[in-house]
């Protein structure tokens, strides 16, 4: 007999955000868990983000261990989305879509009126996930970048 999904010994997925303490446990989730890397993926970057939004970084746990991240910025203005990651032994088991409805009921808490999500063009996984949760892209819009420097 099969069991249903919800039925196979998982614990219950708790999301909080991510404080101090856990940044050096999310850089090294990134590199097993996230697709490709980012400029801001370093210690000072992630510091930063965490002491200007402490709300922004949201972490998926189960049993005490890091299974999912997303990045829910806020602007005042716009709501951004980046670096949702899902551990690749816990995939496929709907922490992809509880983080993204955390960070949309952020949003709505906060006045957002619509997200965006970064996602790399390569990476279909991420696309069929983004579609899922009724995010859709917008070909009209190209992201313009330059790296700064101090």
């Amino acid at each position: 007999m099969r069991r249903a999904w919800w039925d196979r010994g998982m614990t219950e997925l708790r999301i909080r955000p991510a404080g101090p303490e856990d940044l050096d446990a999310v850089l090294a989730f990134w590199k097993t868990a996230a697709e490709g890397t980012s400029i801001s993926d370093d210690r000072e970057g992630v510091e930063r983000l965490v002491a200007r939004d402490p709300e922004a970084l949201l972490l998926a746990e189960r049993d005490g261990e890091l299974v999912g991240t997303v990045i829910a910025g806020f602007d005042g203005w716009r709501c951004h989305l980046y670096r949702l990651a899902v551990h690749p032994d816990h995939r496929r088991r709907g922490i992809g879509s509880a983080l993204v409805t955390a960070a949309d009921e952020r949003f709505v808490r906060l006045g957002g009126r619509r997200g965006d999500a970064m996602v790399l063009v390569r990476n279909e996984r991420a696309q069929h996930a983004w579609r899922a949760a009724g995010y859709e892209p917008q070909e009209q819009w190209r992201r313009w970048v330059k790296h700064l420097t101090g």
